[in-house]
C-alpha cells in the first residue's frame, strides 16, 4: 500500500505557509509529527541497513579511549571516553616530573560528567574553564539546543557546585587572574551577545561592563596568549574593535585599542618580541589578506604606531595567530590549502612541511606561553587525524597520538586528489576528491558536500562513518565554492552578497566537471549541505534538478528572503553583512532571484531528505519545514521527499556521540537505498 505524504493547509496569503512559523501550536507539533511519521514509515525498510551501518560505523572506533593530556600549571587536563557513554568525561592528574604526558591514574581526579549531568538528554557543554589558582571550574550547560546556557561554578576541593543566577547566556564564562572575578555575556533578543557582564564569586549579581547596540555585532571576551591581558572583542561581518584590560586589575575599565571604522577588521593578542611585552595586532589596513602589526604594551597603543611585522601578501591570507614565549605561528591560507609559518625569535622562518597533497591543518594547542612546543591537528580525506607536536626551534615534528580506526583499514588503499572545475566565468574551483584506489578510472556512485559562506573554509576531513560509503564503491568530494574561504577573502566575496550566485554556479561546475571527466554520473549522484550549505542545496536543486539522484539538507536556510526581512528574528541584523537587508530593493530582488523557497517550481525534484532542529536558534524549524510543503504541491515527479524534525535538538543536530551515528546511519542508508548501492 502506498503511504500518502501530510499535505500542509494552503493560506490565502503571500506567504501561504507562513502559519508553520506559530511554533508550539497544536495545529504545528501535528504537522511536524506527521510529517515525521511519514519519514518513519516511507524509511521503515531500510531499518536494517541503517542498523548494520550503525554498528559497522560503532566497530570502527575506538569507544574507550584517552585524550592526549594537555599541560597547565601543576597538572595534565584531558578527556576519557568510554565504552556505552555519549559525552567524554573531563579529568586531571597531577603533572610528571619528567614533564612528559603520562596520566597516573593513582592521582586522577574527576572533574565534570556530562553522561550523568545530561540523563538521556540533550546537553551540549559551552566553557570548559579552570581558574588561574586551578582550585575552580567553571562551565556552562545547553540542556536543549537553543543555545542558551546556565552557568556554573564548582569548587574542585569540596565539590561545592553553585549555579549562577543569571538568564540569556551565551555559555562564554572568561576568569581574571584574581581566580575570582568571572567575565560572561548576555543574549538580547534577537540571541545576539551584546552585554558583558562581570561577576565577582560570592556576589549575588553581576556588573554590566559594556552594552553593545548596534544589532550587527557580536560581544566576545577571551584571555590573550601570555594570560596577561583580557580582550573585548566587538565584530560584526566587516568590521571589529578591540577593548582590553590588564587581567591582574578585573574592576578597572577596558580601553579601547582602536575605535572601529567600517571596513576595518583587526584581532589583538598579547605576547613577548625580543623579551620585551607587545601588542601583536592581525589587521586588514594594508589588504584584504591581512596583516601583521605589533605595538608596545607599556600603555594602549595608538593605531598610528603600529607598526607592520609581517606584511600583506597579495597571494597569502593570514588567517590566525598563535604566539608563544620563544615563537609566533602564523595560520596561513596558499593556493586553497592551509600553511602553518613559524617564526621562531632569532632564526629563520619556515613552514611545517606534511605529506599529502589536500588536508586539514591548524594549532589545535599552543600548550603553555612559555613552552617550546606547540600541538598541530592534522588529517586528510584518507589519512585519520594525527596530534603532531612541533618543536618551534628546530620545526622537528613527532606524531604524539592517532585517532585509532579498529579493523582492517590501510590508508593506502584510498587515494585522495585535488582536482579543478571551471566555472562559468572561467574561475578555477576546487575538488577535493576521495575513493578507493581499486575505484579509479572507474564511473563509481559519489556523495558531493558542499557549504560555501561566511568564508568557512571546508578543508579535507576523515571520517569513520565515510568508509562505509567508500568501501561500497561510493567516492566522497567538497567542492570547494566561493563564498568560503579556501583561497582566501577574496574567494569570500566573491560568493557573497552581489556575488552570491557564484557558489551556486561553481557547485553545479564542481558536478558537471566530475560527470564530465567520467567519476559519476548524474544518476549516481548524491548532495549533500547544512545551514548555509542547505541554501546551496536549494538553489542548485532549484535551478538543475536533473543533475542529481538525490539530496540531503541539513537546517536548511532556504526561507532567506523571509528571514531576513524579519529584523525580530535571531541573527537576521548581524546576517546584513552577509547577504545584505532586503529593505533595499536592488537587495530584495536579488535575494528573492535565488531563495529557493521562493524558486521551487513545477518540475522534477530528486529525492530528498530534509532534516530541521526545533529548538534551533539559528535556522528556525519552519524554513525547512515551508520549503518541504511548497514542494510537495508543486513538484511533478513521485521522489521521495522527507522532512525529518529533531524534536529535542538545535542546529548542530543530537548531542550524543551515539546518537550522532545513529543520524548519520540513517542519511547513508537513505542515499545507498537512492544510489541502489547494495
Amino acid at each position: 500500500m502506498q503511504i500518502k505524504p501530510p499535505v500542509a493547509r494552503k493560506d490565502q496569503a503571500a506567504d501561504p505557509y507562513a502559519w508553520l512559523q506559530q511554533r508550539d501550536t497544536p495545529e504545528v507539533l501535528a504537522y511536524l509529527e506527521q510529517e515525521n511519521a511519514y519519514q518513519q514509515a516511507c524509511l521503515a525498510e531500510q531499518a536494517e541497513l541503517r542498523e548494520q551501518l550503525f554498528d559497522e560505523i560503532k566497530s570502527r572506533i575506538l569507544e574507550t579511549d584517552l585524550s592526549l593530556p594537555s599541560p597547565w600549571g601543576p597538572y595534565l587536563y584531558y578527556t576519557r571516553t568510554t565504552a556505552g557513554d555519549e559525552y567524554p568525561r573531563h579529568y586531571r592528574c597531577p603533572r610528571p616530573a619528567d614533564d612528559s604526558n603520562t596520566v597516573d591514574p593513582a592521582g586522577e581526579e574527576l572533574l565534570l560528567d556530562p553522561n550523568e549531568l545530561a540523563d538521556g538528554g540533550f546537553l551540549s557543554l559551552g566553557a570548559f574553564s579552570i581558574s588561574p589558582d586551578h582550585r575552580l571550574l567553571a562551565y556552562s550547560l545547553d540542556s536543549s539546543g537553543d543555545e542558551i546556557y546556565t552557568l556554573y561554578v564548582k569548587d574542585l576541593a569540596s565539590g561545592a557546585l553553585t549555579t549562577l543566577p543569571f538568564d540569556d547566556c551565551d555559555g562564554s564564562m572568561t576568569w581574571a587572574n584574581d581566580s575570582q572575578t568571572l567575565f560572561f555575556a548576555e543574549l538580547d533578543d534577537t540571541h545576539r551577545p551584546w552585554r558583558l557582564r562581570r561577576h565577582t564569586l560570592g556576589a549575588a549579581d553581576a556588573a554590566t561592563v559594556f552594552e553593545e547596540p548596534d544589532g550587527r555585532f557580536f560581544l566576545h571576551c577571551y584571555r590573550t596568549s601570555s594570560e596577561r591581558q583580557l580582550v573585548l572583542l566587538l565584530n560584526s561581518k566587516t568590521t571589529s574593535e578591540a577593548w582590553v584590560l590588564d587581567a591582574s586589575t578585573p574592576r578597572a575599565d577596558f580601553t579601547c585599542l582602536a575605535p572601529r571604522s567600517e571596513g576595518h577588521e583587526y584581532f589583538p593578542d598579547h605576547g613577548q618580541l625580543d623579551g620585551q611585552w607587545r601588542w601583536f595586532i592581525r589587521s586588514n589596513q594594508h589588504g584584504i589578506n591581512f596583516a601583521l602589526f605589533h605595538a608596545g604594551a607599556d600603555a594602549v597603543p595608538a593605531r598610528d604606531d603600529w607598526q607592520v611585522l609581517v606584511p600583506h601578501r597579495d597571494a597569502v591570507m593570514l588567517e590566525g595567530l598563535s604566539l608563544n614565549a620563544s615563537a609566533l605561528s602564523l595560520s596561513l591560507r596558499e593556493g586553497g590549502l592551509p600553511i602553518i609559518e613559524v617564526h621562531p625569535q632569532g632564526l629563520a622562518a619556515y613552514r611545517v612541511e606534511l605529506p599529502d597533497a589536500a588536508y586539514s591543518l591548524y594549532v589545535q594547542d599552543s600548550l603553555e606561553f612559555a613552552s617550546p612546543r606547540i600541538r598541530l591537528r592534522y588529517e586528510a580525506l584518507n589519512r585519520p587525524a594525527q596530534v603532531r607536536q612541533l618543536d618551534l626551534a628546530s620545526g622537528a615534528q613527532q606524531v604524539l597520538k592517532q585517532t585509532p580506526v579498529l579493523g582492517a583499514f590501510d590508508a593506502d588503499d584510498y587515494v585522495s586528489e585535488r582536482l579543478w572545475a571551471q566555472a562559468q566565468d572561467g574561475t578555477q574551483v576546487p575538488i577535493s576528491l576521495v575513493r578507493r584506489r581499486a575505484d579509479q578510472g572507474k564511473c563509481v556512485p559519489l556523495y558531493l558536500y558542499g557549504y560555501g559562506a561566511y568564508g568557512e573554509s571546508l578543508d579535507p576531513w576523515f571520517s569513520h562513518a565515510r568508509l562505509s560509503l567508500l568501501e561500497r564503491g561510493v567516492a566522497f568530494a567538497i567542492a570547494h565554492v566561493r563564498g568560503g574561504g579556501e583561497l582566501g577573502e577574496a574567494w569570500y566575496r566573491a560568493g557573497k552578497q552581489e556575488h552570491k550566485h557564484n557558489s551556486f554556479g561553481d557547485f553545479i561546475a564542481c558536478a558537471e566537471h566530475l560527470i564530465g571527466i567520467g567519476v559519476t554520473g548524474s544518476e549516481r549522484l548524491a548532495i549533500s549541505g547544512g545551514s548555509a550549505g542547505g541554501l546551496l542545496m536549494g538553489a542548485v536543486l532549484n535551478l538543475r534538478p536533473e543533475l542529481f539522484r538525490c539530496a540531503i539538507a541539513e537546517v536548511p536556510f532556504v526561507d532567506v528572503l523571509n528571514t531576513m526581512l524579519d529584523p525580530e528574528l535571531p541573527l537576521t541584523v548581524t546576517e546584513y553583512d552577509e547577504w545584505g537587508n532586503p529593505e533595499e530593493p536592488e537587495v530584495y530582488a536579488r535575494i528573492k532571484a535565488y531563495a529557493p523557497y521562493e524558486n521551487v517550481k513545477a518540475q522534477p525534484y530528486p529525492a530528498m531528505l530534509v532534516i530541521a532542529g526545533y529548538n534551533d536558534s539559528r535556522v528556525q524549524y519552519w524554513e525547512a519545514a515551508k520549503w518541504v510543503a511548497r514542494l510537495r504541491t508543486l513538484k511533478t515527479d513521485h521522489h521521495l521527499l522527507l522532512l525529518k524534525t529533531e524534536m529535542g535538538a538545535g542546529h548542530g543536530g543530537m548531542s550524543g556521540r551515539y546518537q550522532g551515528l545513529r543520524d548519520v546511519a540513517l542519511e547513508y542508508a537513505f542515499v545507498l537505498n537512492e544510489l541502489r548501492v547494495v
